[in-house]
């Protein structure tokens, strides 16, 4: 008796041409959203740590009777001698100031995901502490030595990330890291995500004007004439 045997037959190459452009149409799907979460995730742990920072900056005004700046450096310095840290110069020294006075007991609260920053290893021994690219936050203060004021308007912005580039000049933010939002931690002790402006990178507040504009109208006001913007260490 014979039997009859069916031929296998491949994908013949329009099968083939037609399967690989729905996993080309599904995979440009599927990308973009996983991206979108993807920079979601890191926007909600950059609002949650700018709030930790924040936290122990309030605690340390407590005690120091201002914010970071060169003469509470100056004092936390003097507390710790042997420390082996800086502390002034851009936002990891400021921020270290918080870690040497005993406000923060981890490098991850200061951590914003940026192109110019890694993990933190969590060594807070001298110079090892927030090392460079460990900081994602610039620190804003009234001058590069002098803090905000703590009695001024509670609108005023006092950690963002991520700056583009990861400089402060202009005020520019970067649009890609957080899906065309800035991290902006205020000091009511609000933290919130608000938009940049694609044109110029800005963020764009009451009025139109930029963020870091001061003058009446403004959450500087004539108390803070000309805020600046101290980047993070690269």
């Amino acid at each position: 008796m014979k039997t009859n045997q069916r031929m296998r037959r491949g994908f013949t190459l329009v099968e083939l041409l037609v399967v690989i452009a729905i996993i080309a149409t599904l995979a440009g799907i599927g990308v973009p959203v996983i991206i979108a979460q993807k920079k979601k995730g890191d926007l909600t742990e950059a609002i949650a740590n700018s709030k930790s920072i924040g936290l122990a900056m309030f605690n340390f005004d407590q005690d120091y009777g201002g914010y970071p700046s060169e003469a509470t450096g100056t004092q936390v310095d003097t507390n710790n001698p042997n420390s082996g840290m800086t502390f002034t110069g851009n936002s990891n020294a400021f921020f270290r100031q918080l870690v040497a006075a005993g406000y923060a007991d981890s490098e991850k609260m200061f951590y914003a995901k940026a192109p110019y920053t890694i993990k933190p290893d969590n060594n807070m021994i001298g110079s090892a502490c927030l090392a460079a690219r460990e900081v994602g936050f610039a620190y804003v203060m009234k001058d590069a030595s002098t803090a905000l004021p703590d009695s001024g308007n509670s609108g005023m912005p006092l950690i963002v990330a991520a700056l583009y580039n990861g400089v402060a000049d202009g005020g520019q933010f970067d649009p890609d890291v957080y899906g065309r939002k800035a991290v902006i931690f205020r000091m009511d002790n609000s933290a919130v995500a608000e938009s940049i402006r694609p044109s110029d990178k800005t963020v764009v507040v009451g009025g139109g004007k930029s963020l870091m504009t001061s003058g009446e109208g403004t959450v500087w006001g004539t108390t803070v004439p000309s805020p600046v913007l101290i980047p993070p260490m690269q």
